[in-house]
């Protein structure tokens, strides 16, 4: 083929198109140079075919083959990881400092003051026992703490129920871009032709909608071709699908044109059964908690109220299965597997199973999500719960979200859980050891009433049991004890003499069968044998009844009674002739006979003549000295036996503070990667006007040169033309 004067035309035809192409490409770079997610373009420039001829190949001109767009997939990758790290520790830190700024005490007294001047009160108390004022400025000081406890309560409840709201706003944010990448993936195909017709703009909208998802939960992207697109095999493959997007556990989001939902749902309880297992029943609660229970097999066998070893036992986890419910004395707390009838209470719910007709097996487990949970939905009957989960050793569960603002808010309600859970554990150890010691003094008079404040489930079941439905019950223990009753006239105050001239005090009977005083045990007695023992040993003087599952004991016509020393702690278990009611910081609340009468404070004690002095200080005391007494704190995920209330509660004050700073720390960490990793991709991906106004001039200069060719070769066929003439 020879060269002519057309092919010098086509030539400059086709410098003109490129160079054209080029100019317009350009322009584009600088009308978008603020356009979030734009990414820089460029015309590439391949040399058309050459001619062997004489004196050598001569080329044929340029194509302008295609817009490429500058973008690096490797750093978006880090930077999508970075970002949703980035999103997490933000929003949990942005919502950590409100809880910070409720505890801090530093403008104002709050509950660490008002718990000293609990406290100081009682030690007041001591010094004037008879005087009504300095009962009533207890009662107040008293109802002061209990409100700051249950405000407390309610502003932490209230940030939790803010994050849940927020968190549904998020996961819808989540779906509509996952259903956006979707349709974006779906134009993809039809308009994109790799190396001829680039969806630039398609792929620009895509990346920017990612990096958005990720903002929300932590995710990996891939194209086909890469290792991880072949991990999304949990769904099936679409035809023509060339990108995949997944959560860093493995769930499939988007694949190709085809979308998977997330969705943040309510209560429910799940299964993860052993293969072996034939156990067709189910697992169920009641109550509320602001954490996700596993519960583990530990001993197959039948769902039963029986408590032999035909019965399945299991354990319950906060944490995924890394730490273990333990009880009071700190051992590893064990359930029986009961039916609805004897429902079981663990932490705050109360778990049970029905329809079995199978055993339970040993490595049987359930889930339990008592708040609403993240789940992802491969379709409208598979689900796979994926809510953030941190274990007990401060990771990540990996099955499950990890990043992004979601995790973050989820974090969130899972912290102030735990706050709230380590301030149940304060309130509750708080009424344990005053009600522990007030149980067993007395006011400035005997009483003929009392009632407690604390219900059982079932008045047959044993009080200790994990089925008695008495939120005291890890407080007593395993040992036997008693408790000591006095019974005087009403009208002399004297004690009362009964039978043979004995006088009508001493401990309770619990087996009048059996030669001598039976003690009472929590593994064995229930409330209806607390009546009979009280009945039994205190016949014509005392009438003990169970009134809506609560003891009531009445003094007959003509008597009145007082407690004593109480060896058993069972009295302050069901609430009878204590300060406080309550085990939490929702119900924490004063008796209300001391609320109605506070000569019926204890201040004192019965001494060893039998009588109960004004000017007796005993009880007063001893609730005192629990400013500096070591106790036990019970919480969900330990137990404390090494500091005072107060110190306790600084300490929750501290982990507060300590918490909100690491995270501050941790989101400042990860948005400097990340924004280390945004310029890296600016550097390619951005536009940079100086070097577009010099590939203007460029293209302008090589479009002015193009045209000149073209000029020139008319010139040279119209001389040719000319030799005719």
């Amino acid at each position: 083929m020879a060269i002519g004067i057309n092919s010098l035309l086509d030539m400059g035809k086709w410098a003109l198109f490129g160079n054209q192409a080029a100019i317009a490409t350009t322009g584009s770079n600088i009308s978008n140079v603020h356009t979030e997610g734009y990414s820089r373009r460029e015309v590439r420039f391949d040399e058309a075919y050459s001619i062997d001829y004489r004196p050598g190949q001569i080329g044929t001109g340029v194509v302008a083959s295609e817009v490429i767009r500058h973008f690096d997939e490797f750093v978006e990758m880090q930077y999508v990881g970075k970002n949703a790290d980035q999103s997490r520790f933000e929003a949990l830190w942005a919502n950590l400092q409100g809880v910070d700024n409720l505890f801090d005490e530093s403008v104002a007294d709050g509950l660490g003051a008002s718990i000293d001047k609990f406290f100081q009160d009682w030690q007041d108390l001591s010094l004037r026992a008879e005087d009504p004022s300095t009962r009533e400025q207890l009662l107040s000081d008293s109802y002061k703490l209990i409100s700051l406890m249950r405000n407390m309560d309610s502003d932490l409840s209230a940030m939790q129920k803010q994050a849940e709201d927020q968190i549904q706003s998020e996961v819808n944010e989540v779906n509509d871009l996952l259903k956006r990448i979707a349709d974006i993936n779906k134009q993809i195909d039809i308009h994109d032709v790799p190396g001829s017709n680039n969806a630039n703009q398609l792929y620009d909208e895509r990346a920017l909608l990612v990096r958005k998802l990720s903002e929300k939960i932590d995710i990996r992207f891939a194209n086909q071709g890469s290792p991880e697109f072949t991990q999304t095999n949990q769904v099936e493959m679409g035809a023509g699908t060339d990108f995949a997007i997944m959560t860093e556990a493995g769930q499939t989001l988007v694949h190709g044109s085809d979308y998977y939902e997330i969705k943040f749902e309510g209560p429910r309880a799940m299964q993860s059964l052993i293969p072996s297992s034939n156990f067709d029943g189910d697992i169920e609660f009641s109550g509320s908690s602001d954490f996700e229970y596993t519960v583990e097999v530990i001993r197959g066998g039948q769902v039963s109220n029986a408590s032999g070893a035909g019965t399945a036992q299991f354990r319950v986890s906060l944490d995924g299965g890394q730490t273990w419910l333990k009880g009071a004395d700190g051992k590893e707390k064990v359930f029986y597997a009961r039916p609805e009838g004897g429902k079981i209470g663990a932490g705050d719910l109360e778990i049970w199973f029905e329809n079995a007709t199978q055993d339970l097996e040993a490595g049987d487990k359930f889930s339990i999500m008592p708040r609403s949970g993240v789940y992802w939905y491969q379709n409208t009957s598979s689900f796979m719960n994926i809510s953030p989960q941190i274990r007990g050793d401060g990771s990540d569960d990996p099955r499950r979200l990890q990043g992004g603002s979601v995790t973050g808010l989820m974090n969130f309600v899972g912290y102030v859980g735990q706050y709230r859970d380590k301030l149940d554990g304060l309130v509750k150890s708080m009424v344990w050891n005053v009600n522990r010691l007030h149980s067993q003094g007395t006011g400035l008079n005997p009483i003929s009433q009392a009632t407690g404040t604390y219900s059982v489930s079932d008045p047959n079941v044993a009080l200790g049991s994990d089925s008695s439905g008495l939120p005291m019950r890890d407080f007593l223990g395993s040992n036997a004890g008693n408790v000591t009753l006095y019974v005087y006239d009403e009208s002399t105050g004297e004690l009362v003499s009964g039978g043979g001239g004995n006088p009508v005090f001493g401990p309770l009977d619990f087996d009048t069968a059996t030669p001598g005083i039976q003690n009472f045990d929590p593994n064995v007695h229930s409330l209806q044998d607390v009546v009979d023992a009280i009945d039994n040993t205190f016949g014509p003087y005392l009438d003990a009844e169970i009134v809506d599952n609560k003891l009531r004991i009445n003094a007959a016509d003509g008597y009145d009674f007082a407690f004593g020393a109480d060896t058993s702690g069972l009295m302050a278990a069901l609430g009878v002739n204590t300060f406080f009611t309550g085990s939490n910081m929702t119900d924490f609340g004063l008796n209300d006979a001391v609320m109605s009468n506070p000569e019926q404070i204890n201040a004192g004690q019965v001494n060893g003549a039998f009588e109960g002095n004004e000017g007796d200080n005993g009880t007063a005391l001893a609730i005192a000295a629990l400013a500096t007494k070591a106790v036990t704190v019970v919480s969900s995920f330990g137990v404390s036996n090494t500091q005072t209330l107060g110190e306790y509660y600084g300490n929750v004050m501290a982990q507060v503070g300590a918490d909100t700073s690491t995270c501050k720390f941790t989101y400042e960490y990860n948005r400097a990667l990340a924004s280390d990793l945004n310029d890296r991709q600016e550097q390619v991906a951005g536009v940079n006007l100086d070097e577009e106004m010099a590939n203007l001039i460029k293209y302008q200069h090589a479009y002015r040169a193009a045209a000149k060719l073209v000029t020139t070769a008319d010139e040279m066929l119209q001389t040719v033309l000319g030799l005719k003439q």
